[in-house]
């Protein structure tokens, strides 16, 4: 079975609080699932990352055996691809386990979208972001170092 995964995360101060969107869908565009977390204090990229790898959990879940990853981060499309290298120690690790997670299926393919074809993820980022902060009103910045290394 063929889906296409829409997917989004962000962060609000980068990093800050952050969340993931994720919207899965068949090739004619049934709403198959959604995913809308909050991940905590984290950067842009740490939630893009963060949103790819849950929706190929979500799409090996529904049993798919061909996912096409659709992202408004060119950035991750091209270091999903290879096209890229990946610098930091903690975008590594998330770049590690979503190749492993790519793995069992027959296909995975990854598209750059412009931001507007990738409206639904962005709700649900929002959505979990605000969930977050409602529920940790006092919740401190984070200050983690390595986190604010992108490249």
């Amino acid at each position: 079975m063929k889906v296409v995964a829409n997917c989004d995360g962000g962060a609000r101060g980068n990093p800050g609080p952050a969340g993931i969107g994720v919207t899965i869908r068949s090739p004619r565009s049934k709403v198959l699932a959604e995913i809308s977390e909050a991940i905590g204090p984290a950067t842009n990229n740490v939630a893009e990352y963060t949103a790819v790898k849950r929706a190929l959990e979500r799409a090996a879940e529904l049993g798919a055996t061909d996912v096409l990853i659709r992202t408004d981060s060119k950035l991750l499309v091209e270091q999903l691809k290879g096209n890229y290298r990946v610098k930091n120690a903690t975008l590594q690790k998330l770049h590690a386990e979503v190749r492993a997670r790519a793995r069992p299926f027959e296909k995975v393919s990854y598209e750059h979208v412009p931001r507007e074809r990738n409206r639904r993820a962005d709700q649900l980022v929002n959505l979990a972001i605000d969930a977050w902060l409602a529920e940790h009103p006092n919740e401190p910045p984070n200050d983690d170092p390595e986190q604010e290394r992108l490249f």
